[in-house]
Formats: C-alpha cells, sequence, structure tokens
C-alpha cells in the first residue's frame, strides 16, 4: 500500500502517514481504490531517486518505521499533501466512512 516500501528485503513502514489498505486488508472497496491512488502517488515520488532513509526503530509487524525524503522533502509529508494518506493520529484512519 501507500505507506509501505521494499528495500531489498527490508520493508519500511513511513511512520508519520497512514495510507488506505490494499487488498484484502481494505475494509470496503473506496478504501482499495485509495490505495491504488496511493501506491502509485508513492511510486511517482520514489521512482528512480535517491531516497533517504531516517530509520526510527521497528512496527509491531516487524517493519522498519522510518521517515523518507527525496531531495529533502518529506514522502510522508507529500501524500498528505496529494490527498494519497493522512498524518499518522495514533490510529487508523477510517477510510470507509
Amino acid at each position: 500500500d501507500g505507506d509501505t516500501v521494499a528495500l531489498g528485503r527490508e520493508r519500511i513502514r513511513i511512520e508519520n502517514i497512514d495510507a488506505p489498505e490494499s487488498g484484502g486488508r481494505a475494509e470496503c472497496d473506496a478504501e482499495r481504490m485509495l490505495a491504488s491512488v496511493a501506491t502509485r502517488e508513492l511510486e511517482s515520488l520514489l521512482g528512480g531517486r535517491s531516497v533517504q532513509i531516517e530509520r526510527s526503530g521497528r512496527d509491531r509487524y516487524g517493519r522498519t518505521l522510518a521517515r523518507l525524503r527525496v531531495n529533502g522533502a518529506d514522502v510522508g509529508a507529500a501524500l498528505v499533501e496529494l490527498d494519497a494518506a493522512v498524518t499518522w493520529a495514533g490510529r487508523v484512519h477510517d477510510w470507509c466512512g
């Protein structure tokens, strides 16, 4: 989905956002469609660019928590500005409501 990327075998969860879930993890069709948009936007922001990774630990699923930057710009903040994610508020956002 739009808040997780793979770097080799490492899975990185962008720590400052919440993006819609894809596939079977989505709560509704609207969330699945929004997840496709978020994924495309994330791919567009990262595609072929040098990415700076500021790791800060692991989440409960074992993914690396990190902030990502491209050319100094925060990728999570960019996704929020594009309406492809919301700022993390300590709980999962309701994408179906």
